[in-house]
């Protein structure tokens, strides 16, 4: 039986055969792809002519594709689709990638011939290649000794079994902890949430209503859940997750993450990852948060004394659980914002295609259109091409003949958007082909959200921070779809973590834009836009809160950073109990006075996905990063009267480069200075303090 995995695909842009590729596919396309990796490396090292860009560094970025074919088609299902079969997969296949990959960074042959091949004259995109390869390979190990080797390639195995765990028990515990309700007890949700809760409670075997767990503490439907003990269930729910099993994993992971540091000679793992970062080092990514806590302490504060005292009126008592419902009934009262009336004007069809998609047209010259000829991978999802307005054809151009005249393909795009009881909670862009000029290969990007599927079939009305996840995830889809780089190492989100976040949070400011808004915006059984005062109350009250908001981002990253700033000696002495986990947290928030009991972390450690399951450990801190980038570049935006000239420059100085060019000079030749931090805190309601 021909294996779907090991050839590329026939289908336009290389999209994945999804309907003939079976889980018995997986081992062996990894047992064989792995082999032809190797194979590749091997002609690299043992090829008796001198070393030369094309023949080494070239021939790098060319080898492992059939590799990265069966990596990216597994490693996005497995996220969507989480079974039994497929974790067990993962729990063998990811510590044999590490080992593969450890192999490769530790070849000495391969690290000489790199060092010795040179890029050719005026290639700067190559020359910096070079330096970056160079600096991967040591920060992989390739300068230390046997025994150093070996030990790193031990923790870099047991690391990515330790991160594949924690994934694995949170989903399990996720699902779990699906909280059951009565009907009564889910007063304040509307009849069609209601029957939802229905569905899920079916889907999940189980009887009367259920509410699934979302990935952070604090859990949307809190917001409108109008009774206090079904608040207090679900919050108790969710902030209990992990806590059976994902303790030792997590001090485990922490404690090799200090060894590995130090074996490379960092004082830490922050120190090790940020070194990377545009932050550049662990001590910027400390002080940007020790200097915003206190104001956003205070902001919340502020915010928990108003929310009380409505709480009181209403003779109530305030708690952690409650917060969401009395901040929504005083943004109502204050603002004359009703956040359920503001719902029915955001169906999610019109939202993609009539405000995401018309945004990105608008400014970047591109239009997506559905492809209803080529399958996802799950019911839902759908596929569309993203296409360049006016461009004239070349021979080998991948159109097809339903494509307008005069418009290029540019890539796919994959929307998943509805939540399943198999797919782990979150919202996240991925790849299934990266862009690459030296490949020739285009790319075929994936939006994937958790959106509750009303029962009956009916349109989703969005909350305020759905719209805003749809723009901020195609913000990353852009990021990957608009990449024109010509080696793959660069491609797309390739990127730093506090870099990444730039493109998807700018592409959140277009969200509420006036002219734009009024265009997708429309009532869902009338279709009348969004009213003007509706609006104007969104822009009043988009402070309030901020407080809340920006402390538990903060906390979530206070977290990030204590645990990944302990030398391997203070490391070792952790205690694997909930009790030292919890002292430990404690202890970390008090340090920076943010240990407010009514507002918890964003993630407390045991279900921190991002931290010990992701890619973003001692990086948390990067959205708020990022964020400055953001707030102060869509200023610059906010000038521009010519706005599809703005975004060609946005396009053409971000979006497109990757990481082909150094980040701090690509912003200054977007924004002609380095950024402004001051639009931040104007945002966060925190200038001036």
């Amino acid at each position: 039986m021909t294996n779907p995995l090991l050839h590329p695909s026939s289908l336009p842009y290389q999209l994945p055969p999804f309907a003939e590729i079976k889980v018995e596919h997986y081992r062996p396309a990894f047992d064989e792809a792995l082999a032809r990796h190797d194979a590749e490396l091997t002609a690299i090292t043992e090829n008796t002519a001198a070393p030369t860009w094309e023949n080494t560094v070239e021939a790098l970025e060319r080898s492992g594709q059939d590799l990265d074919r069966v990596m990216s088609v597994f490693g996005n299902l497995s996220g969507t689709d989480v079974t039994d079969e497929m974790e067990e997969i993962a729990a063998d296949i990811y510590p044999r990638l590490s080992a593969h990959y450890d192999a490769m960074y530790q070849d000495e042959k391969l690290y000489q011939r790199i060092k010795d091949a040179t890029p050719p004259a005026g290639d700067e995109e190559g020359a910096r290649l070079h330096e970056h390869l160079l600096r991967t390979f040591a920060r992989q190990g390739a300068d230390l000794d046997a025994a150093g080797k070996a030990r790193l390639s031990d923790i870099n195995q047991r690391l990515s079994a330790l991160s594949e765990e924690f994934g694995r028990n949170l989903m399990a515990s996720t699902r779990e902890r699906a909280v059951e309700f009565t009907e009564e007890e889910l007063e304040g949700l509307p009849p069609e949430r209601i029957a939802s809760a229905k569905a899920d409670a079916k889907a999940l075997g189980r009887e009367g209503y259920v509410i699934p767990l979302e990935l952070p503490t604090v859990q949307s439907e809190q917001s409108r859940l109008a009774r206090e003990g079904a608040r207090k269930k679900l919050y108790a729910a969710s902030a209990s997750r992990g806590s059976e099993n994902n303790i030792p994993g997590l001090i485990e992971a922490v404690q090799l993450r200090a060894e590995r540091a130090e074996l490379l000679g960092y004082a830490s793992h922050a120190d090790y990852v940020i070194a990377e970062e545009t932050a550049g080092s662990a001590d910027a990514a400390r002080d940007m948060l020790a200097d915003l806590a206190p104001a956003a302490a205070a902001n919340a504060a502020g915010e928990h004394k108003l929310l009380a005292e409505e709480a009181t009126l209403n003779e109530q008592d305030f708690h952690a659980a409650d917060w969401p419902y009395w901040e929504s009934k005083v943004r109502a009262r204050d603002f004359s914002l009703d956040e359920e009336e503001l719902r029915q004007y955001f169906p999610l069809d019109k939202v993609l295609t009539q405000g995401v998609f018309a945004a990105a047209e608008r400014l970047y010259g591109i239009t997506v259109a559905p492809r209803e000829d080529l399958e996802g991978y799950a019911e839902g999802v759908r596929v569309w091409e993203v296409l360049d307005k006016g461009v004239e054809h070349g021979e080998n151009d991948e159109h097809e003949d339903n494509v307008e005249h005069g418009d290029k393909g540019i890539g796919l795009l994959l929307t998943d958007y509805f939540g399943r009881p198999t797919k782990r909670g979150g919202a996240w862009m991925s790849q299934f082909v990266g862009q690459s000029g030296l490949l020739e290969r285009k790319p075929v990007i994936v939006n994937v959200l958790g959106i509750t599927k009303p029962a009956d079939g009916s349109q989703p009305l969005l909350s305020l921070d759905e719209v805003h996840t749809l723009f901020h995830e195609f913000g990353h889809a852009l990021h990957g779809l608009l990449s024109d780089v010509h080696y793959p190492t660069f491609a797309g989100t390739n990127v730093p973590r506090d870099w990444v976040e730039f493109p998807s949070q700018i592409n959140e400011n277009w969200a509420l834009d006036k002219q734009l808004v009024k265009q997708y915006a429309r009532h869902v059984d009338t279709g009348e836009p969004i009213p003007d005062e509706l609006l104007d109350a969104v822009t009043a009250a988009s402070e309030f809160g901020q407080g809340f908001a920006t402390s538990e981002y903060l906390a979530a990253s206070i977290i990030d950073l204590a645990w990944h700033s302990l030398s391997a000696k203070d490391a070792a002495t952790l205690e694997a109990t909930p009790e030292a986990v919890d002292a430990f947290e404690e202890e970390a928030l008090r340090a920076v006075g943010l240990d407010n009991p009514h507002i918890a972390p964003r993630y407390r450690s045991t279900y921190f996905n991002h931290i010990f399951a992701g890619g973003y450990s001692a990086g948390y801190y990067s959205y708020l990063w990022a964020e400055a980038l953001d707030a102060d570049g869509f200023e610059w935006f906010k000038e521009q009267s010519d706005l599809r000239a703005a975004g060609q420059k946005f396009r053409d100085l971000i979006l497109s480069r990757g990481a082909s060019r150094d980040f701090g000079a690509a912003y200054r030749d977007f924004r002609g200075r380095d950024k402004d931090v001051a639009p931040l805190l104007k945002r966060r309601g925190l200038s001036g303090v």
